[in-house]
C-alpha cells in the first residue's frame, strides 16, 4: 500500500511551498522569447490545447508564473509529491498523479480525460531521471491525443544546485531567469516503436537546445532579441479573455513573435533534421 503524509501535513507543506516559491520568484527578472507568443497558455489568443514540456530542475518558473491557465500537471505518486500536489492546487493547476513505475495506466486515462478541456504540463525526465533524458510518454500521448508538444527551455543565472538526481535549480535572489518557448511540434497519429523512439530523440534534442540557450542567455547579461517580460497576468476564466486580449503585453508579444527555432514540416523518420537555430543576443548598447 502506498504511504502518504497525513492530510494536514501535506496541506501545510503545500502552503509553505507556495509562500517560498512566490517570495523567491518575486525578486527575479524573468524574460522570454517566443517562436509564437500565441502558444503561451496564458495568452488569450492561444489557439489550441498543448502538451508543455520542460526539464524537472526548472519546474519552479512555470509553477510560479503560469497558474490559473487551464493546465494540469503530471506529478509523481510518491508521498513527497503530496506537498507539490497541494501547492499546485493553491497555485491554480490541476494535477494528475502517476509515474512510469506506479499508476501509469490510471494516469494515462486521467490525462486523456483532462486533455479535453485543459493543457497538459509534463517534466519528461521526472520523477527520477536520468537528468535531461526524455521518456517516451509525451510522444505517445501527443500522438494519441493529437495535441502538439510545446518545448520550453528555462535558464537561471548561476542558480544554487541541490544534490538531487536532476541538480534541482534554485535561483539566486535578485538574479535573472529566462525562458525560450519553441515551436509547436506535431506528432503523427500512427507510430511504430521505431517512430516513437525517433521522435523522442528529436524532441529531446530540441528541448536540450532551448534549455542550454536559455541558460546562456540568463548568464550573458544581454537582452534577448525582441524579448518580453514573462510576468504576464494569467487568464483563467473565459469571461476575462476579452479584457486580457486588449492588454499591452499580449499585443506586444503578438507583434514580437520571433523565430527562435526554424520552422519545419512534420518530422519524418527518414529525414535527419538540422540543429535548431538560436538567434544571437543584441548588444547592451
Amino acid at each position: 500500500m502506498r504511504k502518504t503524509h497525513p492530510p494536514w501535513i501535506a496541506r501545510t507543506g503545500g502552503a509553505a511551498l507556495v509562500t517560498f516559491v512566490k517570495s523567491m520568484m518575486s525578486t527575479l527578472d524573468v524574460r522570454a522569447m517566443y517562436v509564437q507568443a500565441q502558444n503561451d497558455p496564458a495568452n488569450p489568443f492561444c489557439p489550441r490545447r498543448g502538451i508543455y514540456i520542460f526539464w524537472h530542475e526548472y519546474i519552479t518558473i512555470p509553477f510560479a508564473l503560469r497558474g490559473h491557465c487551464d493546465i494540469s500537471m503530471l506529478l509523481s505518486r510518491h508521498r513527497d509529491a503530496e506537498w507539490l500536489a497541494h501547492a499546485a492546487s493553491i497555485m491554480g493547476f490541476g494535477t494528475v498523479r502517476g509515474s512510469s513505475n506506479w499508476g501509469s495506466i490510471a494516469a494515462l486515462k486521467e490525462l486523456i480525460k483532462v486533455s479535453r478541456t485543459q493543457h497538459l504540463a509534463i517534466t519528461p525526465d521526472g520523477p527520477q531521471g536520468p537528468r535531461r533524458e526524455m521518456a517516451q510518454g509525451p510522444i505517445y500521448l501527443a500522438s494519441k491525443l493529437q495535441m502538439p508538444i510545446i518545448p520550453m527551455g528555462f535558464g537561471m543565472d548561476r542558480p544554487f544546485r541541490l544534490g538531487t538526481w536532476d541538480k534541482f535549480a534554485l535561483p539566486r535572489p535578485f538574479s535573472r531567469a529566462r525562458m525560450i518557448m519553441g515551436q509547436a511540434i506535431d506528432i503523427p497519429r500512427k507510430l511504430s516503436k521505431e517512430d516513437v523512439e525517433f521522435h523522442r530523440v528529436e524532441v529531446q534534442r530540441v528541448l536540450n537546445h532551448l534549455t542550454v540557450a536559455a541558460e546562456k542567455w540568463a548568464e550573458s547579461h544581454l537582452p534577448g532579441e525582441n524579448e518580453v517580460s514573462f510576468f504576464a497576468t494569467a487568464t483563467p476564466l473565459q469571461k476575462q479573455k476579452e479584457t486580457s486580449s486588449k492588454g499591452r503585453f499580449w499585443l506586444q508579444a503578438a507583434q514580437r513573435d520571433y523565430l527562435v527555432v526554424r520552422p519545419t514540416a512534420h518530422i519524418e523518420p527518414e529525414e535527419k533534421q538540422p540543429e535548431p537555430t538560436i538567434l544571437s543576443f543584441r548588444s547592451a548598447s
